[in-house]
């Protein structure tokens, strides 16, 4: 018996991984970008900074996974977009600082390879990196026997921005009373809360092939596999303003964890609970799971994936133009002060 052999005997297929790298090749390259280097298949992905024409270039990195709605991926056999999901974690955390997204390297792990649902997997990815306009530069497939159950596998991304000194954000210190909050919807659950999604899921014995219940024309697997919205565009256009004040990424927290993320200690965040309708998959979730209001929003995204904070004075021209890149927008609420001893975030007509 060959070394190769005895390997594969012992689990690890090295052809399977060499056909993966032929099968994602061109994947990869279609999410080249100005500065990408190389191509696949060497010891590290290179990237010219240089070639961007920055003046004063910050690096700004970010690492995520998708939690359990990987585990929700696997048990309904649907792997083409848990790769964006992927994407989108770390790249709309790229934006909330300022940041371009330059490039993403994603890691892949699994008990034994499967090259057509790894390679599903990397054309959500790729399809991701697109998306977000950054490079899929590289990655590592690991086939490690014993580790995961049979069909199981585990995702990490990996992506790098670049913003300019002058032009970090959230701009804490130019925030004042009276600024704006606008809202930009989520294609769903996104890739937080999947614990409980399955929780409910599984007491309700939803089938995954099965229409949904409250949006007939897609099957439940469609539903609460959705992907996670890439919101690089609209919020990258948002940073050439001068009316930009911040971002806050709706992700594990909510809105009650992450709006003070970004707020100076003297301001708390004030959102009226009137001014967006909580789509029908989160009050579906909030019936049949029993979950409170204060627990869902604080759990959940509730349909708003991104924050953007405005000055006052520019609201209605912030809103035209975070429409104009595709966003369904809405004014939730402003900034007000806040004493030592109150929370920085405030709900108004919260339901029961």
């Amino acid at each position: 018996m060959t070394a190769s052999s005895r390997y594969a005997a012992a689990g690890v297929d090295i052809d399977a991984g060499n056909a993966l790298v032929e099968r994602i090749k061109p994947l990869a390259a279609a999410t080249k970008r100005t500065g990408s280097m190389g191509s696949l298949g060497g010891f590290g992905g290179l990237f010219d900074l240089k070639a961007l024409g920055y003046q004063d270039p910050i690096l700004v990195s970010c690492t995520d996974g998708v939690g359990t709605k990987l585990k929700l991926a696997q048990e309904y056999n649907t792997h083409g977009t848990i790769g964006i999901d992927l994407v989108a974690m770390s790249v709309n955390d790229l934006v909330v600082q300022g940041a371009e997204p330059l490039f993403f390297l994603d890691y892949f792990a699994t008990g034994k390879l499967s090259v057509d649902i790894a390679a599903d997997v990397v054309s959500g990815v790729a399809e991701g990196c697109k998306q977000a306009g950054c490079s899929l530069l590289g990655g590592e497939t690991a086939e490690m026997p014993g580790m995961y159950a049979p069909g199981e596998y585990d995702l990490a991304g990996f992506a790098v921005g670049v913003v300019e000194r002058d032009r970090i954000l959230p701009g804490t210190d130019h925030m004042q009373e009276g600024d704006v909050l606008l809202a930009l919807a989520s294609t769903g659950v996104h890739s937080n809360g999947y614990s409980l999604v399955r929780k409910i899921v599984n007491e309700q014995k939803v089938s995954p092939g099965q229409p949904c219940s409250f949006e007939p024309k897609k099957s439940w697997a469609e539903v609460l596999l959705a992907p996670t919205r890439i919101y690089v565009s609209a919020c990258l256009a948002a940073t050439k303003e001068p009316w930009i004040k911040g971002f806050s990424h709706i992700t594990g927290g909510g809105l009650t964890e992450n709006l003070p993320r970004v707020l100076p200690d003297h301001l708390a965040a004030e959102v009226d609970a009137k001014a967006w309708e909580m789509p029908k998959l989160f009050s579906w979730l909030a019936e049949k799971g029993d979950v409170s209001y204060s627990e869902m929003i604080r759990t959940f995204n509730c349909g708003i994936g991104m924050v953007v904070v405005v000055d006052k004075a520019s609201a209605d021209t912030a809103i035209t133009l975070l429409q104009s890149k595709g966003e369904q927008v809405w004014r939730i609420g402003q900034l007000v002060a806040r004493k030592p001893e109150t929370a920085a975030f405030r709900i108004l007509n919260a339901s029961k």
